[in-house]
């Protein structure tokens, strides 16, 4: 069954298209290949694996199953390369693999929960999340590609999803509920958004000019765009019910990858909701389906 609505969502034109009604969608953790495919975490009865797809959706391919959970992926900007998170071995830790998902290594074994690795543009180093430090919280890591000089890089409150800028210099990140700048030269941070105009999930327009984040200052969750400085907030993803979440933009900047969940993420504890992937054409709002 195919059911297809055309309409104005926020002052921008849009299309939604559901396939499968009936189906529960579990998608999640967007992200693109360097050529300009959609890579995300997809669940089926309980396990997380790793797929892609072209923009349109229809040539889904499996990248990464084990018998565990795989998720976060995250190409090196060459494409040779990816990272991850999985628990295949009793907790979540990094892995790096070929570009195609295989040959696989751990490049973390912490008792902690290591995830949501992201590559820096030279292809060097990895940052990503974990609550290494004290068992609740979460702080921002750095390593070498090959898993050595772990470094912290935040101590305090809760931080989450890094994503290092084009020129390499700096990392999107948000504490608690705001989007923030750190300088990797410094470690200093600048504040972008303010709660309750608040930003999670930062990601960059390649041009570094730009921030795209979820915010939940009108209610409920909406993908924005502004400056990098946080200037010239503007709502880019309004969906017709619950909230739009986890935004990642394409390496070409023309469009961003993120995730509905029609029935919001506060309905959602148990892990039965559905969560569907879309892409968004930055310049005109129009919504392509990618969860099928």
């Amino acid at each position: 069954m195919v059911a297809a609505l055309v309409g104005t969502v926020g002052g921008a034109w849009w299309l939604f298209t559901q396939t499968g009604v009936g189906t529960l969608v579990r998608d999640s953790s967007p992200g693109w290949t360097p050529g300009g495919d959609v890579v995300f975490t997809s669940e089926t009865d309980g396990k997380a694996d790793i797929v892609v797809t072209d923009r349109t959706g229809d040539h889904r391919q499996p990248l990464v199953a084990t018998d565990g959970d795989d998720g976060g992926a995250s190409y090196s900007r060459d494409g040779t390369a990816l990272v991850f998170h999985s628990d295949r071995d009793g907790n979540f830790d990094i892995f790096s693999a070929r570009a195609d998902g295989t040959a696989a290594i751990a490049l973390t074994r912490d008792p902690a929960v290591d995830q949501m690795p992201a590559w820096s543009r030279d292809g060097k180093q990895i940052v990503f999340m974990s609550n290494r430090g004290n068992g609740k919280t979460f702080d921002i890591y750095r390593m070498n590609a090959d898993g050595t000089n772990v470094e912290r890089l935040t101590n305090g409150k809760s931080n989450w999803f890094p994503e290092y800028s084009p020129d390499g210099g700096q990392l999107a990140l948000h504490i608690e509920r705001d989007v923030y700048i750190m300088s990797l030269s410094t470690k200093g941070l600048r504040r972008v958004t303010y709660e309750p105009n608040n930003g999670m999930h930062p990601t960059w327009k390649p041009d570094g000019h730009q921030l795209a984040y979820m915010s939940w200052r009108n209610g409920r969750s909406e993908i924005f765009t502004s400056l990098v400085d946080g200037n010239s907030p503007k709502p880019l993803v309004t969906m017709p019910t619950g909230d739009a979440i986890d935004p990642r933009w394409s390496p070409d900047g023309r469009f961003i990858a993120f995730v509905h969940v029609p029935g919001g993420v506060d309905n959602d504890k148990d892990g039965a909701a559905q969560r569907i992937v879309y892409i968004v054409e930055v310049d005109t709002g129009r919504l392509q389906r990618i969860s099928r």
